[in-house]
């Protein structure tokens, strides 16, 4: 069994880094910073990347040919879409203070946490056994939720798992578990191993 990911973060879209909730078209630093990737990912890479604006953009901008994958489309934010993380803080203070500490709140009449958590596991688990290198570009949520999966910790650690734009993790299927590494997309910068989870790809939808 062969299977290697590389997830890349597309620039914004992120609450923790970007205040805007919801899909936009890359800014003018967002388009340069996703060219640079171009340095570490080669375009005849089969790709697949989230159906949003900015993972369009960000494939466009390194070249890449990615089809559309709906199972990593963002988290859904409901009525909050397009409205500024300032914002959702001051009209809806408890509702935004329960989104980011509790895995199964929808003030936003959105999606969960959790929701998205089981989404991601359920796109990790769709792998084909020998489906072998695949580049992934996709929102940094979806990344949290991939890493909650593969490392097999509570859904509660989901906002606490720091996703940059143009961050690539790295995963390996071997002997049961996934290898997670961690990267950026300048070649000088080494690929670090953060360790490997012992169990059954399971065990994180808990």
């Amino acid at each position: 069994m062969s299977i290697h990911l590389t997830l890349l973060c597309a620039p914004g879209g992120d609450p923790t880094l970007d205040p805007l909730l919801g899909d936009a078209h890359l800014s003018e630093d967002g388009m340069h910073m996703a060219g640079a990737a171009r340095a570490v990912l080669s375009p005849r890479e089969p790709a697949i990347r989230a159906p949003s604006i900015r993972c369009s953009e960000t494939a466009d901008a390194i070249g890449l040919v990615a089809s559309a994958e709906r199972m990593l489309r963002d988290i859904d934010v409901g009525r909050w879409c397009g409205r500024t993380v300032g914002e959702v803080a001051a009209t809806d203070p408890d509702g935004f203070t329960a989104w980011l500490t509790d895995p199964d709140a929808t003030p936003h009449d959105g999606e969960s946490v959790r929701q998205l958590c089981h989404r991601s596991a359920d796109w990790l688990s769709s792998m084909a056994p020998h489906t072998g290198h695949v580049v992934a570009i996709t929102e940094a949520a979806v990344i949290r939720a991939v890493l909650i999966d593969a490392l097999a910790v509570p859904a509660r650690a989901f906002w606490h798992l720091v996703v940059p734009p143009l961050c690539t993790v790295f995963l390996s299927w071997r002997g049961g578990c996934w290898d997670v590494q961690f990267g950026g997309v300048s070649p000088q910068e080494p690929r670090r191993r953060l360790f490997s989870q012992r169990a059954p790809l399971a065990v994180g939808r808990a």
